[in-house]
């Protein structure tokens, strides 16, 4: 596993974390032993970035991630991996003038208890509305829990790369969280280069356009109740942007198709998104979710692959700008 410097910081990540989202809430049904046994082979195999959130089933993927490094440490293992976390979504009403140190901060706490830490890595604000990075204050709240010693960096997790843009100018800000991927190629026109000069992390998301870009999805593919590609598809729950990567469902299998002569022998189509992703030196890691050792070591091996060639890059390029870009690439 390949390492590559977190912004600032003194922090080097493998390339390819962990997304805790599928093990706690709104993927379908999970079995935790399948989910402990995911984030295990994932750790055994030198991932060292694990991204979470206390909405994941209520901290249920927190909960989940100290057990089983509790478990390690008691085995004798001495590597911790870096644990981000994500919070503000439980607030009242997503209202950027809620966003203040008395709300934040008991987030924190809840924070701390669930991963069984006196401090945590990275907090970052979770999808905060856009008017947030206006505010000043917010980060200053931020500022101020890693000054009580709280949390060692703060971070945001954007839905616009507006909202990224604005939070680089942060000085406290260390990272940012952004979605992408093949079908979402608008952070690769300003953004990463922006967020490169500035030293700022760069954590991708939804690298697999919600399992689109997997190439095993088909039209008559039926998906539980409780997982958001079935009841969030046009945004009812949230941004519609989190679920395919906010392509509409029949034009993201279209696209597939053109997509899937491209990938390399040997190679799964899965494994080809994520290192298409990694051929971005601004990125910092792509974090994949896996709800079993399998998925984890599949998404694991593509930090192995071979860099993508010129004329698949421009190829796949070409595929988003016929495809894909209309529907997508003003709206984040």
């Amino acid at each position: 596993m390949q390492t590559r410097r977190f912004g600032r910081t003194e922090w080097s990540v493998s390339e390819i974390g962990f997304g805790t989202w599928p093990i706690g809430s709104a993927w379908g049904p999970v079995r935790e032993s399948e989910s402990i046994a995911a984030l295990n082979e994932a750790l055994d195999r030198g991932v060292n970035f694990i991204d979470t959130a206390d909405v994941y089933g209520d901290h249920t993927s927190e909960l989940l991630i100290a057990r089983v490094l509790k478990e390690r440490k008691s085995k004798g293992e001495s590597a911790a991996p870096i644990v981000a976390t994500k919070i503000g979504r439980r607030l009242p009403a997503q209202q950027a003038a809620l966003y203040t140190y008395a709300n934040l901060a008991p987030f924190v706490e809840d924070c701390l208890k669930s991963l069984s830490v006196e401090v945590l890595d990275l907090v970052q604000l979770h999808c905060p509305p856009i008017e947030t990075y206006y505010r000043p204050e917010v980060f200053e709240a931020m500022g101020r829990l890693q000054r009580e010693g709280k949390i060692r960096y703060h971070g945001v997790s954007v839905e616009k790369v507006e909202e990224g843009l604005k939070a680089l100018e942060y000085p406290g800000v260390v990272s940012v969280q952004i979605i992408f991927n093949m079908f979402r190629q608008r952070p690769a026109d300003l953004f990463l280069d922006q967020a490169r000069k500035r030293q700022v992390a760069v954590i991708c998301r939804v690298p697999l356009a919600s399992g689109m870009l997997t190439g095993k999805l088909k039209p008559e593919t039926e998906f539980d109740p409780s997982d958001h590609r079935q009841y969030n598809r046009h945004g009812e729950a949230f941004d519609v942007g989190e679920t395919f990567a906010g392509v509409p469902y029949d034009e993201g299998l279209a696209a597939v198709e053109e997509i899937k002569p491209l990938v390399p022998s040997g190679t799964t189509m899965a494994q080809m998104a994520l290192r298409w992703v990694l051929m971005h030196d601004a990125v910092s890691v792509v974090i994949p979710g896996a709800k079993n050792p399998d998925q984890a070591r599949m998404n694991i091996d593509a930090a192995a692959l071979a860099p993508l060639p010129p004329e698949t890059i421009a190829r796949i390029r070409s595929i988003y700008e016929k495809r894909i870009k209309p529907a997508v690439h003003q709206r984040w």
